[in-house]
């Protein structure tokens, strides 16, 4: 299928992403590192044209707290979409990442979502963002989170697009992806 042209932000670091903890569909307010990234992000954007762009968010407060930042000042209109919240990790919310168990895997810290106890799983998240993506009419700039994003660059532009890549990663910088191919803008 093709798609439009897409940039992907994640939101900024938070209180909990410096903690080390599972957020989910909980939310702590981003650090003046996250604001920092948000600008930068801003930034990048500032640079490109976006006129015909559509800006959509994740509705998690840090998403939204980033897009405030980042895209604000470029956008008439930030609508937000639950469809691009981030995984559920049910029990695990909250939760400290180090007390959890780590599973043998070859990314232990993706197979924990998958074993989160009544967390969301990884297939729901493809399942969501998939659906957006077949609903998205025209080019847009999409704020969203680690997993949540990582699986729609993996969609728009195949599993070499997150090869090397953590959950970890994103903050900060912008994911272009256009004609299936994508471009890290840092």
């Amino acid at each position: 299928m093709a798609y439009p042209e897409i940039y992907i932000l994640r939101h900024g670091q938070t209180t909990w992403n410096l903690e080390g903890r599972m957020q989910g569909e909980l939310n702590s307010p981003l650090t003046a590192q996250g604001r920092d990234e948000a600008a930068r992000q801003g930034e990048i954007l500032a640079e490109r044209d976006l006129r015909e762009f559509a800006f959509i968010s994740s509705p998690q407060g840090r998403a939204v707290q980033t897009a405030g930042i980042a895209c604000a000042p470029l956008a008439e209109l930030v609508r937000t979409d639950d469809r691009l919240r981030e995984i559920g990790v049910g029990d695990w919310s909250g939760a400290l990442r180090d007390t959890l168990p780590l599973p043998d895997a070859s990314d232990p810290y993706m197979a924990q979502y998958e074993v989160a106890p009544n967390g969301e799983g990884l297939a729901a998240v493809k399942a969501r963002c998939n659906a957006f993506l077949q609903d998205l009419k025209g080019p847009a700039v999409l704020v969203t989170h680690g997993v949540t994003g990582r699986t729609l660059r993996e969609i728009l532009a195949g599993p070499e697009a997150i090869e090397g890549t953590t959950i970890h990663g994103g903050q900060g910088c912008v994911y272009h992806l256009k004609n299936g191919s994508q471009n890290l803008l840092t």
